[in-house]
């Protein structure tokens, strides 16, 4: 999760403890849990020297390796639209392409949703968890399989689009072919599921996933 809470209220222990917004693990046991930075959270601006990369019309989202933004990470470039795609290109420290996270506009009744190119790997895309739960071939038939799944994608998502339900953050589960690849929770917890899955991708969904 992105954070700057490092240590939270647990039954044994009230007050809140703060660090520097950064993408956060959770260790320890409900008690003493803390929230372990593994990347900090800042904008181009913090540069120390420019990245390898065209000058963005806006500040680029970046991760870095030490609080004081002297190592980076990865950053998200400018997003581009791109057949109706918004693409978020990624980029390693040094400006190598890493992959792309794309926005997928919205197939009415249905909403948009979000799907991660990783170069050599296949494509994972997001759906609704409760929907998507177990694989394709044990839930459904092969051939009702996807339009079922579409009508329960839509009812899903009614309610978090207007409707009468209280709004909350969409549960996806992210799947290359039948395997899960990760889970998130609209943009603020996102858990990884595959070894494959290079972990500067996940991060970077959690960045732009509320945008």
């Amino acid at each position: 999760m992105i954070s700057d809470v490092e240590r939270p209220a647990t039954p044994t222990r009230n007050r809140i403890g703060w660090g520097p917004r950064a993408v956060r693990v959770a260790r320890g046991g409900k008690n003493d849990r803390v929230l372990a930075p593994c990347a900090y959270v800042a904008t181009s601006s913090a540069l120390r020297t420019p990245v390898s990369a065209p000058a963005p019309a806006v500040p680029l989202l970046a991760l870095f390796e030490d609080v004081d933004a002297d190592r980076l990470l990865c950053y998200v470039s400018e997003p581009r639209d791109v057949d109706g795609e918004r693409h978020h290109p990624v980029h390693d420290g040094q400006g190598r392409l890493i992959g792309t996270l794309r926005r997928l506009p919205p197939k009415r009744p249905f909403r948009h949703t979000w799907a991660i190119d990783q170069p050599g790997r296949p494509t994972i895309v997001g759906r609704n968890q409760w929907v998507a739960g177990g694989s394709a071939k044990d839930a459904l038939g092969r051939a009702a399989g996807r339009f079922t799944l579409g009508v329960l994608d839509a009812l899903a998502d009614f309610g978090a689009e207007g409707g009468d339900q209280p709004s909350k953050p969409r549960t996806l589960e992210w799947r290359a072919d039948d395997a899960v690849v990760m889970t998130s929770e609209g943009s603020a917890k996102v858990t990884v599921k595959a070894e494959w899955i290079d972990r500067r991708l996940a991060f970077a969904f959690a960045l732009v996933g509320g945008r």
